[in-house]
């Protein structure tokens, strides 16, 4: 019988910011948690909690700003965002969506509230990763997926235990759609009241997983709604039982990287002469036209 996976640490980050004016978020790492090679291949998560916007007619969002380096991913649980860059990819994404913008060596884009959804306001819920890119493609072209739920992989948990939603990797061999660098898997589970599920990731994995709704005893750790779980790197399954009201989760489990990694704004980079060339190529208006 397999053993269980141990938790290293569960945190919550209760501290919110603005990013623009449209998304006030919780900078789960690296600002509250330094995990820039811990949790390699993933550089920034940022947490939308559900938050309720009031009707408007001026933009809410974030203009136009550069990347270098890394995968920006937005997976969307309520509201709906639209996005813009200059490499002339536009999408927007509704409840259950991901888009998935790849910036390699230089990328500008937008995003903001989708008009409709600004007209009407209402209860806004995101989330925002990004993703690391290896040494060797950091200067890949920019690329834009959009990954409508439609075509995101879906499995049954058994009993009715409720669903399982595969973006990236696979999940008991059900696979996402995502295109990625390195190998990693990117799932979200939607668990019924009372039920359960046992999974497990290769123990090389960083793994952790955040809960966007509900409660739940993982590995008989008591966790609730925005709590942050990090698991050792070792082999061992994951046992996951619901609270009476069920529970939403996302996981995100990769394979590390395993060089280094210097971040700085909207860039990360291998080394600080590459992040300090990022900015100076920003300034220089290397990163292309703003007016998209």
């Amino acid at each position: 019988m397999s053993k269980q996976r141990p938790i290293e640490e569960k945190f919550v980050i209760e501290k919110e910011h603005w990013v623009g004016n449209g998304f006030r978020v919780r900078n789960y790492f690296p600002g509250g948690k330094n995990l820039l090679d811990r949790f390699s291949p993933f550089a920034l998560l940022d947490y939308n909690v559900p938050r309720e916007f009031s009707p408007a007619t001026t933009s809410r969002g974030i203009g136009p700003h550069p990347h270098r380096g890394i995968e920006t991913v937005t997976f969307a649980f309520e509201g709906a965002v639209e996005h813009h860059d200059n490499a002339g990819n536009h999408g927007i994404i509704y409840p259950g969506d991901v888009q998935w913008m790849t910036a390699g060596g230089a990328i500008m884009h937008k995003e903001y509230h989708e008009k409709a959804f600004l007209n009407r306001g209402g209860v806004f819920h995101m989330i925002q990763l990004w993703v690391n890119l290896p040494k060797k493609d950091k200067w890949v072209p920019g690329r834009y997926q959009d990954l409508p739920n439609s075509k995101l992989g879906k499995m049954e948990l058994a009993n009715g235990a409720g669903e399982v939603t595969v973006v990236a990797g696979e999940f008991k061999g059900v696979k996402g759609p995502a295109m990625t660098y390195s190998p990693m898997n990117i799932y979200l589970m939607d668990v019924q009241g009372g039920g359960s599920v046992t999974f497990e990731e290769p123990g090389k994995y960083n793994t952790g997983l955040l809960l966007t709704e509900g409660h739940a005893h993982i590995n008989d750790t008591s966790c609730i709604h925005k709590d942050f779980i990090l698991f050792e790197n070792r082999a061992g399954e994951i046992t996951l039982k619901a609270g009476e009201e069920g529970v939403k989760l996302i996981v995100f489990s990769g394979e590390p990287l395993n060089e280094p990694a210097v971040a700085g704004g909207p860039f990360v980079m291998n080394t600080k002469e590459e992040l300090d060339q990022a900015f100076q190529d920003y300034r220089d208006g290397k990163f292309g036209t703003e007016d998209f």
